[in-house]
């Protein structure tokens, strides 16, 4: 995959991107990283990137000339390296959010193009050459970088190659909408807090149906919105029944003890 990202502030790609899972997957050539300053493209004498916008307001708007002749320029070159013209994603705080679906639909693309906005806004000629908007949330940024390589890491992550295991990628959080269960390593016993029984049987059947039960208790009490909108087997209907009557029992024990507890009962 080509990743082209067009930023005022390239030097804040590189040790993040050329680091630990990314890093070696740029070193193996799976994936081309390439971040270009849009400021080397402006027409300004004083190399200005911003302007007032027309009509009045507050703040300045990033023009639309230096962004979309950077972007025509790493378009040529992506080009004559091979890869053909991909979606254009601008950070934007007003952009559809940024979710696992997403990544996993962008990790299929051979060639995608970033661009980093920064003060007001953008000029609206800008999004002639987008193809898609994102945000990662209902807060606001100094600029579009920390979004844009929070991306890249949950889209170059789901390539063939980038992980070792790309059966972890399967069973992780949101692959499998839902949250993944508990997980534990050695000693068995730290500090009293021991790892439950059937995880140590070596019965696999137990297991798997340990593992979707507490996937299902750990999305239900944290993100029950996940649950609502996933369609679960007629197994995971009954586990998660079951999480909830034994949720439901643990709530009325810990009423009952701070009752008594006031009550001195």
């Amino acid at each position: 995959m080509r990743i082209d990202v067009l930023s005022l502030f390239p030097e804040m790609f590189t040790v993040p991107m050329h680091d630990s899972i990314i890093g070696r997957a740029i070193e193996n050539k799976t994936i081309d990283l390439a971040v270009t300053n849009f400021r080397d493209f402006t027409k300004d004498k004083h190399r200005h990137v911003d302007d007032y916008p027309f009509g009045g307001g507050a703040g300045m708007l990033l023009q639309a000339q230096p962004i979309i002749d950077a972007y025509e320029h790493t378009k040529k070159v992506s080009t004559e390296a091979g890869y053909p013209d991909g979606k254009v994603i601008l950070m934007d705080p007003a952009g559809k959010t940024f979710r696992q679906a997403d990544a996993e639909m962008l990790s299929h693309d051979t060639h995608l193009t970033f661009i980093c906005g920064h003060y007001e806004g953008y000029d609206e000629r800008i999004r002639s050459i987008v193809t898609d908007e994102y945000s990662l949330g209902d807060f606001v940024l100094t600029g579009g970088e920390l979004p844009a390589m929070v991306m890249i890491d949950a889209i170059t992550r789901l390539i063939p190659g980038v992980l070792g295991n790309n059966q972890s990628k399967v069973e992780e959080s949101f692959s499998t909408g839902l949250l993944e269960e508990p997980q534990y390593t050695r000693p068995a016993d730290f500090r009293g807090m021991k790892v439950p029984e059937v995880l140590m049987n070596g019965d696999h059947k137990k297991i798997a149906l340990w593992n979707q039960k507490e996937a299902l208790r750990r999305t239900y009490l944290r993100r029950p919105d996940l649950i609502d909108h996933q369609k679960l087997t007629s197994t995971q209907k009954k586990l998660l029944a079951d999480v909830r009557i034994e949720e439901a029992e643990k709530q009325r024990l810990n009423t009952s003890d701070k009752k008594n507890h006031f009550t001195g009962e």
